[in-house]
């Protein structure tokens, strides 16, 4: 016979506990209200002038949306799971609240962000509690892309043409445009055509910590980003990349600025790689493939995949997905025993 309780509810929360709900893990060693802080600096709660019924708390809208992230949900399934979910309401202070963020709430809050410009604002946030922490950036740098897939879109050599001149073609009604992601774009890699984004990321040697990011449509190579994700405040001074950033004016340059550059060398048509530079592939691959544990990491919170359309949005859902990551990852070294090398 099933035992009934007046304190079930309590008792659910309690065992949840006791079996360890990595969300109160989060909550232990994140500081969610300078989180919110920093979003309402960079993008201002909309005035209550007209009206109309009153906005969720900034804090409450970047928790429900790092659940987003954590878990790969949808604006619809992320709304059902809060109306379901005893974690996910605990998690996003909703435990006992008669109204729960529905999926034009969601889509409403990032589009606040990106009318301010603020898309980058979560994952520079997310940084400083690293830093507070005292996880900075040590050990030296490892820069790596992934392509980012976005729902593939067929498009005719006319109507081709004319997105790459930043145009739009004479016959697509308002509605037909809004569902077209004229940014996207389709590239080759390893011989396999991928539609959609790039992510090009700093991480630490030492932390496995994301430092910069940058997201750019999938066609631009690799190379063009290594300048703009450089990170000058790690303490290390070396700098790991594959064979993809090769490029000798480059290297020279920021070899003067007192990095000490580990880039795999590439092999030219009709001319093979050395014995030598084979094997110093290999060092620096040993090392270079801590980086690829990240955007592993990244795959098993759901994936990189995009829902969104438009380089703008794809920049806001990928800051918040890696700044998801390094917060997660931030819980995983407090617990794991990982000291940071300075403490305050």
């Amino acid at each position: 016979m099933i035992k009934e309780s007046l304190f079930a509810a309590e008792e659910r929360e309690t065992k949840l506990n006791k079996l360890g709900d990595v969300l109160q893990i989060l909550e232990e060693h994140v500081d969610f209200a300078a989180l919110a802080a920093a979003i309402d600096a960079a993008a201002p709660r909309p005035s209550r002038e007209r009206g109309g019924r009153p906005p969720f708390p900034t804090e409450i809208m970047v928790r429900t949306l790092l659940l987003q992230q954590l878990y790969n949900l949808s604006d619809e399934q992320l709304e059902f799971q809060l109306l379901d979910r005893l974690s996910f309401q605990r998690f996003a202070g909703l435990r006992h609240s008669s109204q729960i963020p529905d999926r034009t709430t969601f889509w409403t809050f990032r589009e606040r962000l990106m009318a301010a410009g603020a898309s980058e604002t979560i994952f520079e946030a997310a940084n400083r509690e690293l830093d507070k922490h005292g996880y900075l950036a040590r050990g030296g740098q490892m820069i790596d892309a992934s392509i980012v897939p976005a729902p593939k879109q067929h498009r005719p050599k006319g109507e081709k043409a004319l997105i790459e001149e930043q145009a739009m073609p004479i016959d697509w009604s308002p509605a037909k445009r809004r569902q077209k992601d004229i940014d996207a774009m389709w590239t080759k890699k390893h011989g396999k055509s991928y539609f959609g984004y790039k992510l090009s990321a700093n991480v630490d040697k030492r932390y496995k910590l994301v430092r910069k990011v940058k997201v750019s449509t999938a066609s631009e190579h690799d190379t063009l980003h290594l300048d703009e994700v450089l990170d000058t405040f790690n303490t290390g001074r070396e700098l790991y990349a594959d064979k993809g950033y090769v490029d000798k004016e480059r290297e020279a340059r920021i070899k003067a600025s007192g990095l000490r550059v580990h880039i795999q060398r590439k092999a030219a048509k009709g001319k093979p790689l050395s014995d030598c530079q084979k094997r110093r592939n290999t060092r620096i691959a040993k090392t270079r493939a801590r980086v690829e544990h990240v955007f592993a990491s990244l795959e098993q919170m759901g994936g990189k995949g995009l829902r969104s359309i438009g380089l703008a949005r794809a920049t806001l859902q990928l800051n918040f997905k890696v700044a998801t990551y390094n917060l997660r990852r931030l819980c995983s070294l407090r617990t794991g025993g990982i000291k940071p090398a300075f403490a305050f």
